[in-house]
């Protein structure tokens, strides 16, 4: 069963490490196809390769995977990220089908048109202080080892995956605050460049909404806590799919998708 999409956009993989959640993105990706496929940056985590090397064949295995999608004709856009900030000396050009490239402006199928980059470059932390941003990535990894043992014990007890370190992020009043203060920097760069939207990555918290002016915020979220991606209809209309809660759904029912509110199903035009 394949779930067929105009347009995908993953992003904060985070290959390379012990909390990517590589099952569950290979999962996704054998199950979806779509006309173009945007990596939206941080797809391989060369921070954290740096340090250690870790390669599992699971890794391998996703990487195989977005380059048979290339060859098959999927039009497959790599935007890096901070993380693998390695390939932006590469931008403007082209490996295996695979196009490397700053940031992009999608034009979706009803019309709109939407800024598509990373974004670390709104980023205060990552932009005015690397020392600062890689101790923050060593706490973030530590809550991820922790998140990923309290999900072993959550699964040999029968319940489903629960992202604690998630939870526990964006209860932080910190947290919140720098999650908005990065959304309106998008939504302002969105809006100087006359852009219906902008669709980045970067801080692992997946949403879709509207500023008061009508300048639409999408973000794709990650596959190292919430498995996440977005994905465009062929009516233009872009929504989050939430793999872990969604896919046994989507696959019982392939003439529905997640609807844009992320919680209820509704029928595709």
């Amino acid at each position: 069963m394949k779930l067929r999409y105009r347009t995908l956009w993953l992003s904060d993989v985070h290959l390379g490490t012990r909390g990517c959640k590589a099952e569950y993105l290979l999962d996704f990706l054998n199950h979806v196809e779509c006309e173009r496929l945007y990596l939206v940056g941080d797809i391989i985590d060369f921070w954290k390769l740096k340090k250690g090397f870790y390669w599992p064949t699971l890794h391998n295995s996703i990487v195989r995977k977005v380059m048979a999608m290339a060859a098959a004709g999927a039009e497959v856009i790599y935007i890096p990220g901070n993380h693998d900030e390695i390939f932006r000396a590469y931008i403007g050009t082209v490996f295996n089908g695979i196009s490397v490239r700053d940031r992009v402006i999608h034009e979706a199928a009803d019309g709109k048109r939407y800024l598509v980059l990373h974004g670390d470059e709104f980023d205060g932390v990552v932009c005015g202080s690397r020392w600062l941003a890689m101790l923050g990535g060593e706490a973030y990894d530590f809550l991820i080892a922790v998140n990923r043992w309290f999900n072993i014990a959550r699964r040999i007890l029968g319940f489903p995956y629960w992202s604690m370190s998630a939870y526990i992020k964006h209860k932080v009043k910190n947290a919140v605050n720098f999650i908005f203060d990065f959304e309106r920097a998008l939504l302002h760069a969105a809006e100087e460049e006359r852009l219906d939207g902008v669709i980045c990555g970067h801080i692992h918290h997946a949403a879709i909404h509207d500023n008061d002016r009508g300048i639409r915020y999408c973000n794709t979220g990650d596959w190292v806590e919430s498995c996440t991606a977005l994905a465009e209809s062929d009516a233009g209309e872009i929504h989050i799919i939430r793999w872990v809660e969604d896919s046994v759904r989507l696959l019982e029912d392939p003439i529905h998708e997640i609807s844009p509110d992320h919680g209820r199903l509704a029928p595709t035009n």
